[in-house]
C-alpha cells in the first residue's frame, strides 16, 4: 500500500531528516539511502522498518551539519578532479570554464574534522525518530485501507443485490424449458407424449440448469468476505482467495443461466467483482 511520512530530529549537533515512501509490493523491498554517520547502523535501521511488513520502501535519511562543524577542502582531491575534468573537456572539445565551481559541488572534496561516530544515546534519538516515522506511514496506510474497505463493501453489496434479483426469473426458466422440450417433440413428429417420460426429461433438463447450489455458495462467500475484512488483519491474500471463489460461482451461474436477464445479472456481478480484484493487490 502507498504511504508517506517525514520527521526530523537533532543528534550530535546534526539535524537528521527521515523520509519514508511506500508503494505496493508482494514482499518487503527496502531501498535505504543513508548518510555516512548511519551506514554502520543499516541493519538496525532495516529492522526498524519490519513493522511495515511488505511493500517497496524508499527510506531516505539526510544529515545537515550544525554550525559547529568544521569542514575543509581536500586539496589533493580537488587538483586530481580538476586535472581529470580538463582532460575530458579537451577530448570532448568543451569549454573548461567554471570547472572549479563544478568540483566544489562534489561532496567528497569536503572533509569534516568532526567525529561522525554516534553515541548510544544519539543513536537512540535517531532510532526513535525512524520508529515514529514508520508509525506515521502505518497510519497513512491504515487510512487508505479504510477507504478501500468502504469501496469493497459497496461492490460486495451490489453483487449481493444482483444475486438476490435472480429468483424472480427462475420460474420463467422452467416454463421456457417445458416449451423447449415440447418443441423438440413436435419437431421429431412425436404425436403422443408419455407424461411420465416428459416429466423425466424435464427434471433431467432442469437439474442441469439448476443454480441453487451456486447461489448458496456465492452468498456464503460474500458473508465470508465481509467477515474477513471486519475481523482479520493482513487479510489481503485471503480476500483474494475468497474473490476467486466468488468468481467461480458467478461463472458457473452464467454458464447454467439459460436466460437473458440472468445473464445480464451475471455480467453485472462480474463487473463488480473485477473492481474488487483490481484493488486487492493494494492491501496487506
Amino acid at each position: 500500500m502507498t504511504g508517506y511520512a517525514k520527521r526530523q530530529c537533532t543528534a550530535a549537533d546534526r539535524k537528521y531528516t527521515v523520509e519514508i515512501k511506500t508503494l505496493n509490493s508482494k514482499t518487503l523491498d527496502i531501498i535505504a539511502k543513508l548518510p555516512a554517520s548511519l551506514r554502520s547502523r543499516e541493519l538496525d535501521i532495516r529492522t526498524l522498518l519490519n513493522p511495515l511488513e511488505r511493500g517497496k520502501i524508499d527510506l531516505i535519511i539526510t544529515e545537515e551539519a550544525g554550525t559547529a562543524t568544521a569542514a575543509q577542502i581536500n586539496t589533493d582531491l580537488v587538483l586530481q578532479r580538476y586535472s581529470q575534468l580538463q582532460q575530458l573537456a579537451r577530448q570532448l572539445d568543451q569549454p573548461t570554464t567554471n570547472l572549479l565551481d563544478t568540483i566544489l559541488r562534489i561532496p567528497d572534496v569536503w572533509e569534516t574534522t568532526e567525529n561522525t561516530d554516534l553515541s548510544d544515546s544519539e543513536w537512540q534519538t535517531i532510532a526513535g525518530t525512524i520508529a515514529d516515522t514508520v508509525a506515521d506511514v502505518d497510519r497513512f496506510r491504515q487510512q487508505e485501507g479504510d477507504i478501500l474497505k468502504k469501496d469493497f463493501i459497496k461492490h460486495v453489496d451490489l453483487i449481493e443485490q444482483k444475486l438476490n434479483s435472480i429468483p424472480q426469473y427462475e420460474a420463467e426458466r422452467i416454463d421456457t424449458a417445458k416449451e423447449r422440450i415440447h418443441r423438440y417433440f413436435s419437431e421429431a413428429a412425436i404425436k403422443e407424449i408419455d407424461p411420465n417420460r416428459f416429466e423425466q426429461e424435464l427434471i433431467y433438463y432442469l437439474e442441469k440448469l439448476d443454480i441453487t447450489e451456486e447461489k448458496i455458495r456465492l452468498a456464503k462467500h460474500i458473508d465470508y468476505f465481509r467477515h474477513t475484512m471486519d475481523h482479520e488483519e493482513n487479510c489481503g491474500k485471503k480476500l483474494g482467495f475468497v474473490a476467486q471463489e466468488m468468481g467461480r460461482e458467478i461463472n458457473t451461474t452464467g454458464s447454467k443461466a439459460n436466460h437473458v436477464e440472468i445473464q445480464k445479472i451475471v455480467v453485472g456481478m462480474k463487473d463488480e467483482l473485477e473492481k474488487i480484484k483490481e484493488q486487492l493487490g493494494n492491501i496487506l
